[in-house]
């Protein structure tokens, strides 16, 4: 089977736990700007925060934990949106010799009930009173959380009033409770989104995040260092915002936190970021607005060309080029009118761009690379600790998530199968029932289908379960297809049916913001109407929206082969906030929209 990998370049042994990140950068550099915090100051809207000033936050709010009643190996759930205080409850907890689980806030009560009673949390901290008040109802009806909720928000519950009751708990104590876990114990039980079934918790150790935080903080050097920031706007309960976050505190990059959606671009202008962590889905909503902007201003042609332009240059410099005069000279103009607007939006100082969560279309990742931010697309897994492969500064192959990182090893099984091992792989879920399918010979099953391409590179293409098998006897991967149609900003999710049937088909679910433009910009006043059928989703049935769509169907067709094809597609509008069809990562919960989409489905072939 072929294989790949990297040796490590950092021994995660040189650390006794996680938090000896926090403690030793403390203490070597207490006075480096760690964070920006937000102000309710017009005039100085973000406040810079010391690491030797997060430390003691820490340690006052670990005192609390610790005087509260949380013992050694207690698990504590987190429950908010992407904040600094988020930050201070995880490092607390680790201080406190306790074990994170992080819940999505957009969890529901049923998804919240599993979790409290699965990891048996004693105490969760919430950024809000509404989620404070659904966490204790299911304390309440499940017996757990006798250490009670407590808020990131004011009030007579908040972590600065939890601090309050570590004074009787001296800083031996303490240092003591800290070095507690050692490197195999658990740090974190993650449960994983579901895309494709039941959430499972796997338990990451003290090790598995020290690996990683290490050996990744080692490799990309050039991106993450002393005299960059970066803003976070993905959940921290995504090990890999999380991860990042670690990475870096322990390298001294500075962090930003954004958990509004809609504040995200003013922060970029106001923070000026050397370095973004992004899912596929931000880069196509940038490059289709800059479209739109040009389209409204009478210039979409123009944009054309400056967007084909930029795809050139990328492509020329991965091959180490120069390019030649005429490329040179039009990406000299284009920069002027576009390019530089673009960047500027972005904060101006944006050197780099890591891409994860989702496949990227290699012509998205040339275009921004033609746009002077280069894109550093990784693959990675909750299981994995985040990022078990990655493009690296330099070595950039578009259409590719690069090599194994330090520590790691890939193997490609016989059916296709990407096989993990190495510093990040977790030794196995909290349900012993789930670890049964999911090792073969010491490697993990990621349940994601891969290649190496001629130098080594992983190339992703598709996913185990979404492999359909026709009535005929065809087997498709329709990985290529769908993220084809996904670069359409119409298209939020396109998901390939057919199993069992003599063709194929798709449902196509839209991104409703796009649709209002589309419509806005058509004349359009009723771009769609809801299906009669008892499903929530909303059939498309505006003519022009739907020629428009069948050229991505068709330009998607051209690029697999007549097997794969798709012969009919049906549109639908639904709501891309609902936690029971889109994961906390923006992803579509292909058996649930099925299941809600079967009279849909079923008329593509009647």
């Amino acid at each position: 089977m072929p294989e790949q990998s990297t040796s490590p370049l950092a021994d995660p042994s040189s650390h006794r736990n996680i938090t000896d990140l926090l403690a030793r950068r403390a203490a070597d550099a207490p006075d480096h700007a760690a964070f920006d915090v937000p102000t309710a100051d017009p005039a100085e809207p973000w406040r810079a925060v010391i690491t030797g000033e997060f430390e003691r936050e820490v340690a006052r709010v670990a005192k609390g934990l610790i005087a509260l009643g949380l013992g050694p190996g207690d698990r504590i759930a987190i429950m908010a949106p992407t904040r600094y205080e988020w930050a201070v409850t995880d490092l607390a907890a680790w201080y406190a010799g306790a074990v994170v689980v992080p819940v999505y806030e957009s969890s529901s009560a049923e998804q919240i009930t599993n979790i409290v009673t699965d990891a048996e949390i004693r105490l969760a901290v919430t950024g809000d009173p509404s989620s404070a008040e659904l966490v204790r109802q299911v304390f309440a009806e499940t017996g757990r959380g006798d250490l009670g909720v407590w808020t990131m928000d004011d009030g007579p519950s908040s972590l600065l009033a939890l601090a309050g009751r570590g004074t009787e708990v001296d800083d031996p104590t303490l240092e003591r409770r800290r070095l507690t876990a050692a490197l195999d114990d658990a740090a974190t039980i993650v449960y994983t989104s579901g895309t494709t079934g039941e959430p499972k918790g796997a338990v990451l150790t003290h090790r598995n995040f020290l690996g990683q935080v290490l050996n990744i903080a080692a490799a990309y050097r050039e991106v993450v260092r002393e005299d960059g920031n970066t803003v976070i706007f993905l959940p921290l309960a995504h090990v890999l915002a999380r991860g990042l976050q670690l990475i870096c505190l322990a390298s001294g990059m500075r962090i930003a936190h954004v958990a509004d959606t809609t504040q995200v671009v003013p922060s970029l202008a106001a923070l000026r970021p050397t370095f973004l962590v992004v899912v596929p889905r931000v880069l196509e909503k940038i490059r289709a607005a800059a479209g739109e902007k040009a389209a409204a201003a009478h210039l979409g042609r123009v944009w054309a060309a400056a967007e084909q332009t930029a795809v050139e240059v990328g492509a020329t410099a991965e091959r180490g080029a120069a390019g030649s005069l005429g490329l040179r000279v039009r990406r000299a103009l284009f920069d002027r009118i576009f390019y530089a607007r673009l960047r500027g939006l972005m904060g101006g100082r944006l050197a780099w761009i890591l891409s994860g969560g989702a496949a990227l279309e290699d012509r998205l990742s040339l275009f921004f690379r033609g746009l002077g931010v280069p894109v550093i697309e990784g693959y990675g897994l909750t299981e994995t600790t985040a990022p078990l492969t990655g493009n690296l500064p330099g070595m950039i192959r578009s259409g590719t998530v690069g090599r194994p990182l330090p520590g790691s090893t890939v193997r490609i099984a016989e059916d296709g199968e990407i096989l993990a091992r190495g510093v990040g792989v977790f030794a196995g879920y909290r349900d012993e029932r789930h670890n049964a399918e999911a090792f073969r010979d010491g490697f993990f099953r990621t349940g994601d289908l891969g290649r190496f391409d001629d130098v080594g590179n992983l190339v992703l293409t598709g996913r185990v379960k979404d492999v359909i098998v026709t009535s005929s006897g065809k087997t498709v991967t329709p990985g290529v297809w769908e993220q084809t149609v996904e670069l359409d900003p119409l298209v939020a999710h396109a998901v390939v049916v057919g199993e069992g049937r003599p063709y194929l088909s798709a449902l196509l679910v839209l991104d409703p913001e796009q649709v209002a433009s589309w419509a806005s910009a058509h004349g359009v006043r009723e771009p769609g109407s809801r299906s009669e059928t008892d499903t929530p989703l909303a059939e498309i049935v505006e003519p022009r929206l739907r020629e428009a769509l069948s050229r991505s169907v068709d330009a998607a067709n051209a690029r697999v082969s007549r097997a794969e094809q798709i012969r009919r597609f049906t549109p639908v509008l639904t709501d891309l906030a609902d936690p029971t069809l889109i994961t906390p990562t923006m992803k579509i919960k292909r058996g649930a929209l099925l299941d809600r989409g079967t009279a849909l489905v079923d008329a593509l072939y009647s």
